[in-house]
């Protein structure tokens, strides 16, 4: 059998009313009304809200719902009804404009006048028009000189997490679930959000810095797209058995790897190109209307 859950910060009753028509589902249930929350956000911000979410059971038709949805902005999901929490043992991220609301190499680039150039590739990147290692690289080297004052600037002052990314965790965590963090930045950045979210495991890229200043080189093996689809694999492997759930989110094209690598994935206000793979897209919602895909 087979769910729809649909998700947005407001969902009116005439929708849900029309969503439930086209889908022939046998009853609804509400997962979320959208209450508020404390957010991460800087002070004056608007609230952080939980998504207004439904579940449709056994639902007997898709035709319509996608084109539905899209007009009306409410994430849409067909999930299998056994889909459950419980199962889930592994929940992997990828940092920048995923599990954070920024590009942290676009902000660095910022603090020396060159984030449109820097910003241009990185775009380019997690559209798949380039090759990640080629692309790090070359976004590093332009970085060379720059103080390392620079890097906790873009941290204390331009990171911030994503919408319901503390209460996804939370929710995953209260299972049992083991958490990764696998990115293509920097460690710099990486080894603060283990901390301060209590990640179970990070991997990323280590930037050379050499008397306080950056030199625009890496140390060691980059963090591409098929490490850290290894990584995923690996701890799916280890973890997961015969019925354990291995989830992966992301929003770039070097993300897909890892998000094949896993037994659900998330495209999390991501590019068309990995929208188009993922087993799910969460366009509208935060981080939190992951949690609402598993019974």
């Amino acid at each position: 059998m087979t769910d729809l859950v649909i998700q947005a910060p407001a969902i009116g009753a005439d929708a849900l009313a029309a969503i439930a028509r086209l889908a022939g589902a046998e009853d609804v249930s509400t997962l979320g009304e959208g209450s508020p929350a404390l957010s991460e956000a800087k002070p004056g911000a608007e609230l952080d809200r939980s998504p207004q979410a439904h579940r449709l059971h056994n639902v007997k038709s898709r035709a319509g719902i996608a084109e539905f949805c899209a007009a009306a902005a409410i994430d849409h999901a067909f999930v299998p009804a056994d889909l459950a929490r419980a199962r889930v043992r592994v929940v992997a991220m990828d940092m920048d404009s995923t599990l954070i609301t920024i590009e942290c190499i676009d902000e660095i680039a910022d603090m020396r006048g060159i984030k449109p150039q820097v910003a241009a590739i990185t775009a380019a990147t997690m559209r798949g028009e380039m090759d990640f290692k080629e692309s790090l690289t070359r976004r590093v080297a332009l970085l060379a000189g720059l103080p390392v004052a620079a890097l906790q600037r873009v941290y204390d002052e331009r990171l911030e997490l994503s919408p319901g990314a503390r209460r996804m965790l939370a929710g995953f965590k209260a299972v049992g679930a083991r958490t990764l963090l696998v990115s293509g930045g920097f460690t710099f950045f990486t080894d603060r959000l283990q901390a301060r979210l209590a990640l179970d495991e990070t991997a990323s890229n280590s930037l050379e810095i050499v008397a306080g200043r950056l030199t625009g080189r890496l140390l060691g093996p980059i963090v591409d797209a098929q490490e850290k689809a290894s990584r995923v694999a690996a701890l799916r492997q280890q973890l997961c058995g015969d019925d354990g759930i291995a989830v992966a989110i992301g929003d770039g094209a070097n993300d897909l790897p890892m998000l094949a690598a896993a037994d659900v994935s998330v495209a999390y206000h991501a590019k068309p190109v990995v929208r188009a793979k993922a087993t799910c897209a969460i366009d509208h919602c935060g981080l939190d209307a992951v949690l609402n895909l598993f019974a």
